[in-house]
C-alpha cells in the first residue's frame, strides 16, 4: 500500500486511521441489502490501534439496518469485542487467519497478531455464540505453516477452511528472505528452489490438503494457484 499512501516509512511502521469511515456509511439504502461486505482483505479491521478509535465497530454499527452479508478475516482477540454487533447481522461469518502454531515463529514474522492459543479461544467463543465461523490458512509458509495441526486444533469451533500460499511479489520477498537467513538458513535454498525454479511444491500440495480435509471431515478451499 505505501505504493498508493505516499508514506516512506517502512512497512508496518504506519498507519492512517480513517476516522470519517462511518460517517460515509449511509442511514438507508437498499443497494446494500443481501451484498457482502468484507472487513477487509487490505487491513486488519482489528489491528491494536482499533481499541482506541472503534472505526470498525462505528462501522459496523451503521451497517446492521441495511441488512448486508457481513464477513470478518482478522488475526487478533479484539474481534469478540463485537460479537455483540455480528449477532445483529442476518448473515455473518468471522474468520480467523492462521500462519502458523509456533509462538517462537509467530512474534517474529507477526507479532502485533494473537497467539494460536488465543485465536482458537475467539473460534471457540464466536462458535458457541452460533456465530458462524471459518479459519484462513495463510500465508502458507512452506515446510513451516502446521496446516494438518491447525485443522486438529480448531476443526471443532470452525464451519470451513481457506487455505493460501505465501506471496513474494513487491517487497515481500527481501523481508522473508532477510528473516529465513537470520532465523531458518537452513530453509532459503529451498525457498528459491520454490519460487524460482518452477517446482511442483504446491502442485503436490493442493492434493494433500484435500485429502486431510476429508479425512477429518471438513470443508476446504485451496485458493493458492500450482
Amino acid at each position: 500500500m505505501k505504493k498508493f499512501s505516499g508514506h516512506e516509512e517502512e512497512w508496518g511502521r504506519f498507519v492512517d486511521v480513517k476516522i470519517n469511515a462511518p460517517d460515509l456509511v449511509p442511514t438507508k439504502s437498499d443497494k446494500y441489502k443481501n451484498k457482502l461486505i468484507s472487513f477487509s482483505s487490505v487491513t486488519d479491521p482489528y489491528m491494536p490501534i482499533e481499541k482506541k478509535y472503534e472505526v470498525t465497530r462505528k462501522t459496523l454499527e451503521k451497517l446492521i439496518p441495511l441488512e448486508p452479508r457481513l464477513n470478518i478475516l482478522t488475526k487478533s482477540k479484539l474481534v469478540l469485542r463485537d460479537a455483540d454487533l455480528f449477532l445483529q447481522f442476518k448473515d455473518c461469518q468471522v474468520g480467523i487467519s492462521i500462519t502458523t502454531t509456533s509462538e517462537i515463529a509467530r512474534k517474529q514474522i507477526e507479532s502485533g497478531a494473537s497467539s494460536f492459543e488465543e485465536k482458537i479461544k475467539v473460534l471457540e467463543e464466536l462458535s458457541s455464540l452460533g456465530i458462524k465461523t471459518y479459519v484462513f490458512v495463510a500465508p502458507i509458509f512452506p515446510y513451516l505453516t502446521d496446516w494438518k495441526t491447525i485443522i486438529k486444533k480448531t476443526k471443532h469451533a470452525v464451519n470451513f477452511y481457506m487455505f493460501d500460499g505465501l506471496n513474494i511479489r513487491g517487497m515481500i520477498w527481501p523481508g522473508v528472505k532477510d528473516w529465513l537467513k537470520k532465523e531458518r538458513p537452513h530453509l532459503l535454498l529451498k525457498y528459491e528452489k520454490i519460487y524460482f525454479s518452477k517446482t511442483d511444491y504446491w502442485k503436490k500440495l493442493r492434493p494433500e490438503i484435500e485429502k486431510i480435509c476429508r479425512a477429518e471431515g471438513v470443508e476446504g478451499r485451496v485458493l493458492f494457484r500450482e
